[in-house]
């Protein structure tokens, strides 16, 4: 029946000349590549409690995603039936394995916790995350890349990161001697994480003399996303022990968090394939990640903090009100 859905929209797709596969491809790109950067400047610059509940919920997502996907090694859909073509170049980018959805468990906490965090003050963000969310999921469908299922449980993963992360900024803002201990609890998983994927067993099945899936290739993804966990809760740990920045909302401060999404994009673009020509493919990923993250976390924070420093009229010790809420009592300290 999954096959067959994707045979459906892959019918549709050639029936109106692959119209809306630049689209569909530009919507799935944007998820895993650029979105970061859209909760890191309402980190940097408007409230920090929601930017960091989002990146957060986002890490710990696709950590998780990465030790599932590389555990349960099912094979992409045009590998289980041949009949399945991938629209565009989507089979370029999807490669190794297919469950769950990579891109959907990517989308979903963040576009699911931009859209938590304004669903009381500005419903139209909230419409527009949700908008975003199902179309990055159905994108996925439609280019013939994952199947129904690989996107459920994308959107499931996600979802219950959400609320899970909810759960735990409470507890934490009730108990913030606690926060420590879960971020330990985090690097130590992720640790846990690397070992488990670099030592585990792997399918070696060959088609025709070529191996379907390297799983050094798959290794290197993990490496990098279980690297991002490992990144936030290193990352955390430094800017609330030492960095202790606060958002303003002026000119100068949403200037400076401008140039820190440029900066970011051009991480993401730009530092993979050095690292990796340096460190090898799974700890240049790892390091990647790692840049990556803790430059949003702390090391940009601290640029904030000692830009808003220099302007007279922006005093350190200023905050602004909170303009977005996770939930009405739902906070990390911050």
């Amino acid at each position: 029946m999954d096959i067959e859905y994707l045979l459906l929209l892959q019918r549709f797709r050639n029936s109106i000349n692959d119209a809306l596969t630049p689209f569909m491809e530009a919507i799935s790109l944007f998820a895993v590549t650029y979105l970061i950067i859209v909760p890191a400047f309402i980190y940097w610059c408007i409230d920090k409690k929601s930017g960091l509940y989002t990146i957060g919920s986002y890490n710990v997502s696709v950590a998780f995603n990465a030790v599932l996907k590389l555990t349960a090694c099912i094979y992409r859909p045009w590998i289980r039936d041949s009949r399945v073509i991938p629209a565009g170049d989507a089979i370029t980018t999807a490669t190794g394995y297919s469950f769950p959805s990579g891109h959907t468990t990517t989308a979903v906490p963040i576009y699911g916790g931009l859209g938590v965090c304004a669903r009381k003050v500005h419903k139209w963000i909230t419409t527009l995350c949700i908008v975003c969310l199902v179309l990055t999921a159905f994108s996925r469908n439609y280019l013939g890349v994952h199947t129904p299922q690989d996107v459920a449980v994308g959107i499931l993963i996600g979802t219950l990161t959400l609320f899970g992360m909810s759960k735990l900024f409470k507890y934490v803002s009730a108990h913030p001697e606690k926060e420590n201990y879960f971020l330990l609890g985090g690097i130590l998983f992720g640790i846990g994480s690397i070992i488990y994927i670099t030592l585990k067993s792997y399918p070696m099945d060959y088609v025709d003399g070529k191996l379907l899936v390297d799983p050094q290739k798959m290794m290197k993804d993990g490496y990098g996303d279980v690297g991002m966990l490992i990144a936030f809760c290193t990352a955390r740990f430094i800017e609330k022990t030492w960095v202790k920045f606060k958002p303003v909302l002026t000119k100068d401060s949403l200037a400076v968090g401008l140039v820190g999404a440029v900066i970011t994009f051009f991480l993401v673009q730009m530092i993979g394939s050095p690292l990796q020509t340096l460190l090898g493919l799974h700890w240049g990923a790892f390091a990647k990640s790692f840049i990556i993250i803790t430059f949003i976390v702390a090391v940009w924070p601290a640029v904030m903090k000692h830009s808003a420093s220099k302007h007279a009229e922006i005093p350190e010790n200023t905050e602004i009100p909170e303009r977005i809420q996770i939930t009405e009592k739902s906070e990390i300290v911050a």
